[in-house]
């Protein structure tokens, strides 16, 4: 990884936790003064955010640094466990609201259950409109540099902006008559996490099984080498992801009267224009098979 990754990927982790920070007192301060059990769980919510932040300053960090003796293939996959344990963290947050949730709504004693107060609406809708420009931001940024754990983060800020929603949803009908719904909107926020939080745990441990790429990328790929006029057919072509990255390995058919040198030329040659071409590929282990003329013609 470069210093841009580096540098772009702790950027938007820095403005995430400042935000989230604020998000975190404020949305905390509106519950307990505007009575709001919603308002809390989803403080919490957000001040897990500050924490996810951090394991993402520190994912990156692991993950960039260069190859060495014990981990000559580099460190990228540390970025994927990085997004794990953010998927934990958010699964743990969740199953804490939901059970406060569910407690509140079992005990049956619904009129003791106060009645949030206006600025409880307020915090909901100022969450919103910050946590979906988050969302939106670190996206673009992750996207931008292909990060897998700041992609788990900017789904956690969307998921945020979701359990606001429901928040704010949940706090409205408690204000019109029906406190219950509050709690209602505390298992509603439950279930908007989970599934982040699921999603997030698939596509890292897909990144760090050696899952293969996507298949219109490696149909890029071997358009790419059958544009070789050495190249006679490809006998195997295959993918696999490393953290955020893509090792190739490919079997070309050569002429089997080429000299050991000229095959092996073709093969560099092509090696290093694999890795030119597509930005997501670390490396390409090209092996030459042999061919007749006889053979192409079949």
């Amino acid at each position: 990884m470069d210093k841009d990754f580096k540098r772009t990927a702790n950027k938007v982790s820095i403005i995430s936790i400042i935000a989230n920070t604020f998000l975190a007192i404020f949305k905390l301060l509106a519950g307990i003064f505007a009575h709001s059990s919603a308002m809390i769980s989803d403080a919490i919510h957000s001040a897990s955010d500050v924490f996810s932040s951090f394991v993402v300053i520190i994912g990156i960090k692991l993950s960039s640094k260069e190859p060495d003796k014990e981990h000559p293939y580099g460190h990228e996959r540390l970025e994927c466990v990085a997004a794990m344990i953010l998927s934990v963290i958010l699964f743990i947050t969740g199953a804490g609201i939901f059970y406060n949730a569910l407690k509140n709504i079992i005990t049956g004693n619904y009129n003791s259950i106060a009645i949030p107060g206006v600025l409880a609406l307020i915090a909901a809708i100022v969450s919103i409109a910050i946590k979906e420009a988050m969302y939106w931001y670190t996206r673009y940024y992750a996207k931008k540099i292909d990060s897998s754990a700041l992609m788990a983060d900017a789904w956690h800020h969307r998921s945020d902006a979701l359990s606001s929603v429901g928040a704010l949803i949940g706090i409205f009908f408690a204000r019109i008559g029906y406190p219950i719904m509050d709690s209602v909107a505390s298992i509603i926020i439950f279930i908007f996490i989970v599934k982040a939080s699921i999603d997030i745990f698939i596509d890292a441990t897909n990144k760090v099984v050696d899952h293969s790429c996507d298949e219109e990328l490696e149909k890029e790929i071997y358009n790419y080498v059958m544009k070789n006029k050495d190249v006679k057919d490809i006998d195997l072509l295959k993918t696999r992801m490393f953290g955020n990255k893509i090792y190739v390995d490919l079997e070309i058919c050569l002429d089997e009267k080429l000299t050991l040198k000229e095959a092996h030329d073709i093969a560099e040659s092509l090696h290093d224009k694999l890795e030119k071409k597509f930005d997501k590929v670390k490396h390409v282990m090209v092996h030459v098979n042999p061919v007749s003329k006889k053979d192409i013609s079949k």
